[in-house]
This record gives structure tokens, C-alpha cells and sequence, in this order.
């Protein structure tokens, strides 16, 4: 940056003063346009962040601002290049900041300045927008009214610049259409009557308390500040009302390139009426930990609102759809679902499902039994004439067949009933056994009356705790061998390769081989062989029960597949598969069998594919994003100890000269 001149300005910009009359109406006549009462217009507070087209923008943004809430404004400091005298840096401030100089004390005018910090800071960056750096918001004495007694002793430029301002004012409304809250109600805009929007008079836009939107606003701004790729989206109404929002930072991005491809789609908030109407994109890391894939802000279950939420994911994650996607039963989430992902499996979380059991069915004189009934025809069937003939059973037996959750739930039964799905990956996301469950990723940070503003606060700490439980548990799995508990050839292999939890959960099914005592060949078709394994489990009354799994084994193309659709489920094999490949003298697993996605350095293997085929050679925004997602894997592997550290930052000073040098080439 050329050095620069600096210009102090002592002039007050009053709020108002001589405005015309007429102009007063303008502006009124364009409040009705936006649908909102002029006294019912409310400028959103600068924030750290904000962007604007050119100083004028800024400068009558905070004039406006400062107009509604009750003080004047003066230009307290600005900053030019030397050669092009052009303006890049500028304070704007409460006219009362500062003190009266010493020269002026014995003057007679009354001392009206109170040393108030109340200011902004502002610079030019990239040479186009002007970048809100620094903002004080507080005052250190009360504030008048909107508009304020006329200044007379005024010079023609400041006049010009008043004028200019009513003028201004149209531009400046429009363009910050989508910062004005409409509070609601009449009277005092601090009474608690107009603090909550009513959600029944608006059913198109957000039900939110003024303070929320603030809040909203000052966390986009702050997240696009300090975290590069954060992404977002807001749906506004034609009124600048906000619809609908989406946001996901460059962490959540990321992991939405290795882990997009069985994701859970959580509306439990928005469905039960909690404070915020909050929804969240979740799948499942190679620890098989909860990871956050984005965030929303709905106005209502509503199609049009799911669509454009899903719509926005697509646009964040480079335009890729999972290959599975789970929900809670909800129709109009299906509708949605099908126009904006018509290639992706949709299913249904099971583990909804049996929460509401005793919901819907605990007035049923024989709610025990009956639930007993329906959980053995769920987890227990291994073929859909299994589940079928338990359905039937149930329904006739206790004289439920009326029943109409129980009826619409058989109806969709090939959306959420294991038996019927298990040709479909869930990446471990299915809980397709007794007790397992699918929690909300936010769900110790979320209660029923959790406000929006409370949210936010937590939000950035919830995620650098799973972030913080992801980075230690890359570090127990790296520098850590796990204890093997058996002779098995399979458990000492996939030791060397697992994470340490999934590692933990297969070695289970390494364990459980020993309660499979018989494996037997029951049909033979060429190189296909299905056998039959028998395994004793524990049932009713932890009563010892035999149960026979059917499995398939074609040596050829080294295939197997257990009718119990382990590895489609969880992504690892079961003990009656394991068992087979263990009678067929096989002592490694098939590659095939083993997932990239489960293996400790799978996030160094694995290069997301972000389309950096097809970039874009006019588009800098595309460059951004794949420079940044590319620059974000060899942070996350330059943290792993300090020696890691050191080469990273080593290759990136040496990239950075790279870059440096090619500019001197053009010079």
C-alpha cells in the first residue's frame, strides 16, 4: 500500500436537519413498497464483516443507522493514497466522541461531547468493497430522539453531503432491503408484545425474535471474516423477510467431500417445535463419529422450503448428491427429497421410528406385548416373508389391523424395515439392532427452549469439541497397536488398517465367530456356494436361542454376502461371513470387503473430488474454493505431531514462493 495522507474531519453530519419535507414523504413511499411501516423500520447494527459497493454505501448505511437509533455521526479520521489522493480507509464515529480541545474551553457553547467510543472502522480491500474492520457499538450517554434540531453553522460540502444523503436514502434501503426488521406490533420497540414475530401472520418467513436476527447476522459476518470457505446462503421474501437460511463452515465443507456418501438429515428440532427451527446434514467419519455436514434455518415444513434447503446443501458440496440419505417419516421431506436428489437411496432412520412406539401405541390395551410383536417382526426377520408373516401375525392377533400409524407404517415398510434394505449402504448410520440409535448432532446443546442467540454461542463450541474428539482419536489410532483377543488371521490384518473404534467394533465380530458352532454347505451352483451358519444368541429372558444365516460364496470372484446384511449396514463384515471364508481356507479378506473410508489414513489416501477437471478459467470463486478445500488436507495432516507441522508449513512457504515466482516471470 502506497503511504498515505490522513484527513481529520471535526464537522457533525446532523441526522435530518434540513431535509426537505418532501423527502421525508420519498422515503415513506419506498417504506410501503417494502412492506414495511416506516415506524416499524429498524437498521440491523454494523458488525465486524460487513461489505459494501463503495464508501457513499457505507457512509449513508451507518447514517441510517445511527439516524434510528438516535445519534449523530461525524467522520472522524480518513485515510488516501498519496498519488490518487483515492480514499481506502475511513472512522465514522458518534458525534460526542472525543473532548472539547483546551483553546476551546473558555468558549460559551455548552460541552456536548462525552468522550463516547461508539464508532466503526472501515477499509477498501481487493480495491472494490468497503470491509467493516472494527466496531464499537456502546454509547456513554443516553440517546435522543431520530431526528435532530438543525445545525446551522454547516460549510457547503457537508451540506451537499446532507442532501446527498435523503437522496442517498433509496439506494440505501434497497440495498440493505434484507437488513430491516420488521419488529412487529406497534407501540414501544422494546416491549416484550413485539418481540416475537408471530408465526401464524407470517407462515412464509422465520419465527424470530429481534435479537435473533441480529444474531444471525453478526455470526454470518463473523464466520465470513475469519473462516475463508464458509459458505451460506439466505432465502429472503420479496418484503426482505428472511425465509430460510443455510450455512456450512470450511470444516463442514470438507468432510462433505470424504463422508457425503450415506448422510442423515435431521428435522428433530424443527418437527417438535423447539425455539430455533434448526436442521442438520450429518454423516459419519472414519471413526464413526458424527460429523457435521451443514446447517439450517427453516420457516416451516414446508416443500418450498425443503427444497431450497436442499438445494443449497447441493450448491456447498460442489453439486454432489449422497448415495443414501435418511429422514424421519415425513411426506413433504419425501417429495422434496425426490425432485432434488432423484438418484439418492431414501430412507427412513429406524430408530425414529421405534421411539414413537410408545407414543402411538401406549394406549393399546396390550401396548407390551404388542411392542414386543413388532420389534421381534423388525430386528428379527431375515426375509420379507419372515417379517410378513410376523406383521400379519401381530395385527390379527391383537385386532390392530384398524390401527392408523400402524398401517401407514407397514405401507412404507420398504423404506425403513431391514429386511428390505439391505441392498442399501448406510455407511453405519442404519440401527438396524435392538437399542442402537441415531442421535442429533447437537443434542446435548439443544433443549426445547435453547434461543437462537444461546445456539450460536454454543455452535462454535460444539463443533471444536467433535472437532477436538476427531483430532484424538486420529492420534490413538496412528500411535497406538490395539490388544488382539483371538488367533484369527482377520483380526491381526484389519488391526493394521481400521481405526481404533471400527477396528473395536469388527473385532467384536472376530469374537462372536466362537458362538457360530456349525457351517454347513447347503446348495452348490458352479463357483456359488450358499452355506448355512448356525449361531446361538441370547433372546427373551436372555434365554439361549439357534438361529440359521444363510451365506453366499462365489471363490472365483472372492464374494460373500451374509443374508444379514452386516456389511451393507455397517461396512464391515459379520461373524457368519467370516466364519465362511474361514471354512474355505481363506485367511485374508478380500480387499473389496475393506473400506477406504474406515482405514486411519484414509483422509490422506482418499482426494475428494471437487470437479477440478472441469474449472472454470473465468471463475475465481471455483479457484478459491479447491485451492482452500486442497490447502485444508494438508493442515489436517500437518497437526498430527510437530514434525508434521514443520513440513507443512515448510511446503507451504515453498508453494507460496512458487506462486511469487510466476508473477515475477510475467513482470
Amino acid at each position: 500500500m502506497e503511504e498515505a495522507s490522513l484527513k481529520n474531519d471535526q464537522t457533525p453530519i446532523s441526522q435530518g436537519s434540513d431535509i426537505p419535507q418532501e423527502r421525508e414523504s420519498e422515503r415513506t413511499g419506498l417504506d410501503g413498497q417494502n412492506g414495511v411501516p416506516p415506524e416499524r423500520k429498524e437498521f440491523v447494527a454494523p458488525a465486524v464483516g460487513m461489505e459494501f459497493e463503495s464508501y457513499d454505501d457505507a457512509y449513508n448505511y451507518y447514517i441510517c443507522y445511527a439516524k434510528d437509533a438516535g445519534f449523530r455521526v461525524r467522520v472522524k479520521n480518513s485515510w488516501f493514497k498519496r498519488n490518487s489522493r483515492e480514499k481506502y480507509g475511513a472512522v465514522l464515529c458518534c458525534s460526542s466522541q472525543g473532548f472539547k480541545r483546551i483553546k476551546d474551553v473558555n468558549h460559551i457553547r455548552k460541552e456536548t461531547r462525552t468522550g463516547c467510543p461508539a464508532m466503526i472502522r472501515m477499509r477498501l480491500v481487493d480495491s472494490k468493497r468497503w470491509r467493516v474492520l472494527e466496531v464499537t457499538l456502546e454509547h456513554n450517554h443516553s440517546l435522543g430522539a431520530k431526528i435532530y434540531k438543525s445545525i446551522k453553522k454547516m460549510g457547503t460540502g457537508a451540506r451537499r453531503k446532507l442532501q446527498s444523503n435523503a437522496d442517498a436514502d433509496v439506494r440505501t434501503i434497497k440495498l440493505y432491503r434484507a437488513l430491516v426488521i420488521d419488529a412487529g406490533g406497534h407501540g414501544n420497540s422494546n416491549s416484550s408484545a413485539r418481540e416475537i414475530t408471530n408465526l401464524s401472520d407470517h407462515p412464509n418467513q422465520l419465527n424470530l425474535k429481534k435479537s435473533d436476527t441480529q444474531a444471525i447476522y453478526n455470526y454470518l459476518c463473523r464466520m465470513q471474516l475469519t473462516n475463508p470457505n464458509f459458505f451460506y446462503l439466505m432465502d429472503l421474501s420479496d418484503e426482505g423477510q428472511v425465509k430460510n437460511v443455510f450455512w456450512a463452515d470450511a470444516r463442514s465443507r470438507a468432510a462433505g467431500g470424504y463422508f457425503d456418501d450415506a448422510i442423515f438429515f435431521d428435522n428433530t428440532y424443527l418437527s417438535n417445535k423447539y425455539e430455533i427451527p434448526l436442521v442438520a446434514f450429518v454423516g459419519i467419519n472414519h471413526h464413526g463419529q458424527l460429523v457435521l455436514l451443514g446447517c439450517g434455518l427453516l420457516a416451516g415444513e414446508t416443500t418450498e422450503s425443503y427444497i431450497w434447503l436442499l438445494k443449497a446443501w447441493m450448491t456447498c458440496m460442489s453439486d454432489r448428491s449422497p448415495q443414501t440419505i435418511i429422514t424421519d417419516r415425513c411426506k413433504v421431506l419425501q417429495s422434496a427429497i425426490a425432485e432434488v436428489f432423484p438418484r439418492s437411496l431414501h430412507r427412513f432412520g429406524l430408530s425414529h421410528i421405534m421411539r414413537k412406539v410408545p407414543e402411538k401405541l401406549g394406549g393399546l390395551r396390550n401396548y407390551d406385548t404388542i411392542r414386543k410383536a413388532l420389534t421381534k417382526a423388525v430386528y428379527e426377520a431375515l426375509k420379507p416373508f419372515d417379517f410378513e408373516a410376523a406383521w400379519g401375525f401381530m395385527i390379527q392377533h391383537f385386532g390392530v389391523s384398524n390401527h392408523e400409524w400402524l398401517q401407514s407404517l407397514y405401507e412404507d415398510r420398504a423404506r425403513w424395515a431391514p429386511v428390505y434394505l439391505k441392498d442399501t449402504f448406510f455407511s453405519g448410520m442404519a440401527s438396524v439392532r435392538p437399542g442402537e440409535t441415531l442421535n442429533a448432532f447437537f443434542d446435548r446443546y439443544v433443549h426445547k427452549q435453547t434461543p437462537l442467540k444461546e445456539f450460536l454461542d454454543k455452535y462454535e463450541l460444539a463443533l471444536q469439541k467433535k472437532h477436538k474428539e476427531e483430532a484424538n482419536a486420529d492420534m490413538e489410532s496412528r500411535n497406538s497397536s490395539p490388544t488382539l483377543k483371538t488367533r484369527c488371521s482377520f483380526e491381526l490384518q484389519l488391526s493394521k488398517v481400521y481405526t481404533r473404534e471400527i477396528f473395536k467394533k469388527f473385532q467384536f465380530e472376530v469374537e462372536e465367530m466362537y458362538s457360530c458352532f456349525s457351517t454347513t454347505q447347503l446348495h452348490i451352483d458352479g463357483p456359488i456356494v450358499i452355506f448355512l451358519v448356525k449361531e446361538r444368541v441370547l433372546g427373551e429372558g436372555n434365554r439361549r436361542e439357534i438361529r440359521d444365516y444363510e451365506v453366499l460364496y462365489n471363490r472365483a470372484a472372492a464374494e460373500v454376502r451374509c443374508i444379514c446384511s452386516c456389511f451393507n449396514f455397517n461396512g464391515y463384515l459379520c461373524r457368519h461371513a467370516l466364519c465362511v471364508l474361514n471354512f474355505n481356507g481363506v485367511e485374508e479378506i478380500p480387499s473389496k470387503y475393506i473400506l477406504s473410508r474406515w482405514k486411519k489414513d484414509y483422509k490422506r489416501l482418499h482426494i475428494p473430488d471437487h470437479g477440478s477437471g472441469n474449472v472454470d478459467v473465468t471463475d475465481r470463486v471455483q479457484w478459491f474454493s479447491q485451492l482452500y478445500r486442497s490447502a485444508l488436507q494438508v493442515v489436517e495432516e500437518g497437526v498430527i505431531s510437530l514434525d508434521h507441522y514443520k513440513v507443512a508449513l515448510q511446503a507451504f512457504e515453498e508453494s507460496l514462493n512458487r506462486v511469487h515466482d510466476v508473477e515475477e516471470k510475467r513482470e
